[in-house]
């Protein structure tokens, strides 16, 4: 059956419906071997496989590009791996009973598989405004950003002036640190006269931490709870891509004064859902719950199209997410670990606030990787009234899940459910030129969307071979293609 995307009135959510094609209207085509059909019109310029976010973005945009776009799902729903659940469907998906009724009413849950935050002024939020995804999304703010030191849970500062009020470091530590965000804040790569001598090209990121006078107990909150970097290794490379992410998030958070996050009322879902809109509109077909049998490939073994069943479709562009390829195309990145827990109260420490996001950097805890911490509740559309949705995420170092998770789950208090996966991460073996098979890498154990987004924009420069256009402000109203 076809299905394509439709947008409810007032829900952001899709509904999907038949197209009523009967079988003799089937195309035929002379690569096709006897006793197969046709898989929707047959022959397209890109299939996408999976409704992830990455995918989605991709289908939009190449749709937008005037290529004919094919997208299929094994799923009977939007989002993958990362798509909003309601409490039936959680569940049923973790196999975890009956739906207790103190949880509240069923249709007022959104509870995302993959739950991360957008940056304010980030890359992400610039490509839904660059493709008018915004038209279909509602956003709200985040309450609060914080870090984990020294066993306590302190506001992340920002601006020079927070900077001051800081308790995360002394006095003399708060006037360099003020110092230095200055000089981050005025820091324009073209214009020389902003550097002080400094060239972010080949000085190292210690090194101008150090130059500053900065103490690396500020070094390791300013990387991970600002600049949002996963671990250390970054202090020894050059500093520009690191200054500029800590600009990213300065600017966000003076976007809308509580943090520099944004998160969708109604759940992650509706991302890949506004983007399958998007490709949709523009002469998408969709089909879900339609597995993937077999990726074909030609005698030269570049990938020609899929097989579902006796049905075939061929492109030149096969795209689709780890699961859908063969294990030679792939390797393994890792495994993470996440674990979504229903609260009836806020995180203790955050003044009560609503939604939150707490970076445990890895060293504080002895470990490498950072622990992220995020939580969101009925005002985002996401719980009942009074239920509110914590979850916690790291790249496993171990083998037990509950042990990495260990210090993030220790500051939520008392649990009412959880639910703990552990997710094999994957990446492509190759960029896909040789064998036309363009695969996105797994969601990382982060809590934002930062690093994901980059493997979106390569994703898309591997398919095209031109880069995204990323030079929209992210304060713009207007943009489009």
């Amino acid at each position: 059956s076809y299905r394509r995307p439709q947008t409810k009135k007032n829900s952001f959510k899709l509904i999907a419906y038949v197209d009523t094609m009967s079988e003799g209207e089937k195309p035929t085509f002379d690569w096709m071997p006897e006793g197969s059909e046709a898989l929707a019109d047959g022959e397209y310029d890109a299939i996408v496989m999976g409704t992830g976010l990455k995918e989605c973005v991709l289908s939009g945009l190449l749709s937008v590009n005037g290529l004919k776009v094919l997208h299929v799902d094994r799923n009977n729903y939007y989002g993958a791996d990362c798509a909003s659940l309601n409490l039936t469907n959680l569940y049923a998906k973790f196999e975890a009973g009956e739906v207790p009724s103190y949880l509240g009413a069923n249709r007022d849950y959104n509870v995302d598989l993959i739950p991360k935050l957008i940056m304010a002024c980030g890359d992400l939020t610039k490509m839904l405004l660059h493709s008018k995804v915004t038209r279909y999304l509602e956003f709200k703010s985040i309450d609060g950003s914080y870090v984990y030191k020294g066993g306590k849970i302190l506001k992340v500062p920002a601006t020079p002036e927070e900077a001051l009020k800081s308790s995360l470091m002394g006095l003399f530590e708060k006037r360099r640190f003020r110092k230095f965000l200055i000089y981050v804040d005025q820091y324009v790569p073209d214009k020389p006269d902003t550097h002080e001598g400094k060239d972010l090209t080949t000085m190292t990121m210690r090194e101008l931490y150090t130059s500053f006078g900065l103490v690396e107990a500020t070094h390791e909150f300013i990387s991970h709870a600002m600049c949002l970097k996963t671990d250390d290794t970054h202090l020894d490379q050059p500093a520009a891509p690191t200054v500029k992410e800590l600009q990213c998030y300065c600017y966000s958070l003076a976007r809308y004064g509580t943090s520099p996050y944004i998160y969708p009322i109604y759940g992650l879902g509706g991302l890949p859902e506004g983007f399958s809109r998007l490709c949709a509109i523009h002469g998408g077909t969709f089909m879900l719950n339609r597995d993937v049998d077999e990726i074909t490939f030609d005698g030269d073994g570049k990938a020609n199209g899929i097989k579902c069943g006796n049905e075939l479709a061929r492109a030149k562009i096969i795209i689709g997410d780890p699961s859908y390829f063969p294990r030679d195309k792939v390797r393994p990145t890792g495994k993470v670990a996440r674990s979504i827990c229903f609260l009836n109260h806020p995180i203790a420490n955050t003044g009560d606030k609503e939604s939150v996001q707490i970076i445990i950097p890895g060293p504080q805890v002895g470990r490498k990787n950072d622990i992220f911490v995020c939580s969101v509740s009925n005002a985002h559309a996401v719980s009942a009234k009074g239920v509110y949705i914590a979850i916690v995420s790291t790249l496993m170092e171990g083998d037990d899940p509950n042990q990495e998770l260990s210090h993030g789950l220790a500051l939520l208090g008392n649990i009412l459910q959880s639910f703990t996966t552990v997710a094999n991460t994957y990446e492509p073996a190759s960029d896909g030129s040789a064998d036309n098979c363009f695969i996105s890498a797994s969601f990382d154990g982060s809590s934002h969307f930062e690093n994901d987004v980059q493997d979106m924009l390569s994703l898309y420069k591997r398919v095209t071979g031109k880069e995204l256009d990323m030079n929209i402000n992210a304060d713009s109203v207007e943009a489009d293609y």
